[in-house]
């Protein structure tokens, strides 16, 4: 059996031994979202520190837990702060969550984080809906011998990010009166911010906005047959569109600021899953 699938089932093994939950929904929690526990009815906590074998981020703002409840009437699984490739994880780790949740029962996943803006028009505090990603910064997570069990060897990836998903984020964004802008997200490896120069050579790409997680788990949970959707609070403008020296409290300040809103939209389209 894969090394990697038999981790996995030991992690599922440990789940299943401390709860019968069965979660629809997955919600990954990126910085400014660390308080989104008020917005669901919580049934049971697992700190990740719990799963053998679990990675456990190292990140300030990011605590490392999983929250099982009810968001609406869908039950949902949230990771309450997510592990990255730049933190020393194998990419392989850094996607470990995210097929533990399929295993778990999730259909969907929502992604959320905080990224540099680039995209015309964009300013700091925008809320982006990611209509598609580029990867290729990154190592791809299915790299090695292919879990099977998951998915098959080439997965499609012409929609990763769900049709059917992106037009309930604009008519939810719509109702609520929340500006939404829609983009294209790359994901670098991190943890530096970018350089003027790359930055310019991903906008030319065709990117709209750049951050160190979520393309990654987006890819896995594709391959493992998951509809993904995802948004990006814009928390700063990438390096070299303004005058600004880029820092992490300054990226968590400004999450922090749209946290309301960015809880109440997610929230609000979860409920209608």
């Amino acid at each position: 059996m894969n090394a990697q699938y038999e981790k996995l089932l030991r992690c599922y093994e440990y789940y299943k031994s401390v709860t019968d939950f069965q979660p629809r929904a997955g919600l990954i929690l990126g910085s400014g979202l660390g308080g989104y526990a008020r917005n669901m009815r919580v049934v049971q906590e697992i700190p990740y520190g719990d799963i053998p074998g679990f990675p456990v981020s190292t990140v300030q703002g990011h605590d490392g837990r999983f929250l099982l409840g009810y968001i609406g009437e869908v039950p949902t699984v949230v990771m309450k702060g997510r592990v990255h490739y730049y933190e020393g994880y194998t990419m392989e780790e850094v996607v470990l969550p995210v097929r533990l949740m399929k295993k778990m029962g999730i259909e969907v996943l929502f992604l959320t984080n905080a990224s540099g803006g680039m995209g015309k028009g964009f300013r700091v505090g925008d809320f982006m809906m990611i209509t598609d990603q580029i990867s290729s910064f990154v190592p791809s997570p299915l790299i090695g011998e292919n879990i099977s069990e998951l998915g098959e060897r080439f997965p499609d990836m012409t929609h990763i990010y769900d049709t059917g998903l992106m037009e309930l984020i604009r008519e939810t964004a719509k109702e609520e009166k929340i500006l939404l802008q829609e983009g294209v997200y790359l994901q670098t490896s991190g943890p530096n911010f970018e350089s003027p120069a790359e930055i310019r050579m991903y906008a030319g790409l065709g990117a709209d906005a750049v951050g160190m997680s979520t393309a990654c788990e987006a890819i896995a949970a594709r391959h493992a047959g998951v509809k993904v959707c995802g948004i990006s609070c814009i928390s700063n403008m990438a390096s070299g569109l303004s005058e600004e020296e880029l820092s992490h409290l300054d990226v968590q300040a400004v999450a922090d600021r749209r946290a309301g809103e960015f809880e109440r939209l997610v929230t609000r389209i979860i409920e209608k899953l």
